[in-house]
């Protein structure tokens, strides 16, 4: 019997390539007297790529812009900080997040939440959305001294929620961060839909979080 459903957030229950698009768009007009030698569309594009849907850190990513398009009545500290404090503030959640979470919860579900990134950051976001009310046990890599996929981070998330592996469901984007990482302790691995991955092998594959709480109700 499922008694545990746990997810992932960016990707999964934050729109991460929605939420950056808004958010650099959004930059670019506000810092627009510093940085309006560049187009939107060069200064956005380029975030974009250098960005790698959130795997290299911001400081990397604005130090190679400010080389890049010769920066320089801003630093890109400053610019890290901008990204630090207004990111939150761009936050789109993926459709039915809300309605999902609550029937999970009228089924008396205890609900997990396992974390890559930097611990404000990522909490801010969580805040920003809405759902941190909805969570038992959140656990952000930073923290936690261990990310994803290491089975540890897995173990002491289900330990606090005082349930066993194969009570319990993971739900990611990243096949071997999420889906693979929460098998090999046991759990099973739902696999959020994402257009970068292809032939993912999970025990369950969503297109919409709509879809989970059937999933669940089947599994039983």
């Amino acid at each position: 019997m499922i008694k545990a459903v746990l997810f992932d957030l960016d990707g999964t229950l934050l729109n991460r390539d929605a939420s950056v698009k808004m958010f650099i768009d959004r930059q670019y007009d506000r810092l627009n007297s510093f940085v309006g030698h560049i187009t939107k569309r060069q200064f956005v594009k380029k975030f974009i790529e250098l960005d790698n849907r959130g795997y290299v850190w911001k400081d990397k990513v604005y130090q190679q812009l400010v080389n890049e398009f010769a920066i320089e009545r801003i630093t890109w500290e400053e610019l890290l900080q901008d990204y630090i404090h207004e990111f939150k503030n761009n936050c789109v959640p993926f459709p039915n997040l809300i309605e999902m979470l609550e029937e999970l919860k009228s089924s008396n579900l205890k609900i997990g939440m396992i974390t890559n990134g930097f611990g404000k950051f990522q909490m801010d976001n969580i805040k920003a959305l809405g759902i941190e009310k909805y969570f038992d046990v959140i656990l952000v890599s930073e923290w936690e001294g261990i990310k994803k996929p290491d089975p540890q981070i897995f173990q002491r998330a289900i330990s606090k929620l005082d349930v066993l592996p194969y009570e319990s469901l993971f739900m990611g984007d990243h096949p071997e961060n999420d889906v693979k990482g929460a098998q090999n302790i046991g759990m099973k691995g739902i696999w959020k839909k994402d257009y970068q991955w292809h032939n993912v092998d999970a025990d369950y594959i969503v297109d919409d979080l709509a879809q989970l709480p059937a999933i669940i109700g089947r599994k039983g």
